[in-house]
Parts: structure tokens; sequence; C-alpha cells
């Protein structure tokens, strides 16, 4: 499963993308972001605050943000799924 990051976060990771190896039978949008953040440990301080995923960051399963979603970061994986990871986004 591919992991799209923007902004900062790519910088971070160096990398806009990151592909990981995410069973979606069995895993679910936190389990694939938990594997993000082992691959790629210098996104974690900027992610998480306090083990918690920091408010401000989005994460988007096929162009919805999850946590807009009943089950959140246990929502479950299906195959196919576009995974992304957005700073917050300000603008004027």
């Amino acid at each position: 499963m591919e992991w799209k990051l923007f902004a900062d976060l790519a910088e971070h990771a160096g990398t806009r993308t990151v592909t990981l190896e995410i069973d979606p039978e069995t895993d679910t949008v936190g389990d694939a972001l938990d594997a993000l953040l082992e691959d790629q440990p210098d996104l974690a301080e900027r992610v998480l605050d306090g083990g918690e995923l920091r408010s401000q960051i989005n994460v988007l399963r096929n162009g919805a943000d999850v946590r807009s979603q009943e089950d959140g970061l246990e929502t479950q994986l299906e195959d196919g799924d576009e995974l992304a990871l957005f700073p917050p986004v300000s603008g004027g």
C-alpha cells in the first residue's frame, strides 16, 4: 500500500510516496499509519503528540478524512485504498 505525503511531511521523509507491505484484509488505517511511522521515524515528531495523532494532521483514505468516518483510525482498509498524510494547511 502506498502513502502519499505532502508539504513538509514529504520533506521530513525525503520522498512524496512511501510504499509499505500492508494487509488490507486485516489492517486498519491506524495500522498503516503505525507502519509508516516505523518506516519513517522522522515523521513521528511532526505527526504525533504524546503518542497521539496531532489534531491538525489530516489522514485521508480515498480522499476522505478518516476522523470524519465512524471508525476513525480503526477504519478497515480495503484493497486499492489510497492513503495520504497532510500537515495543516492555511492560506490567505
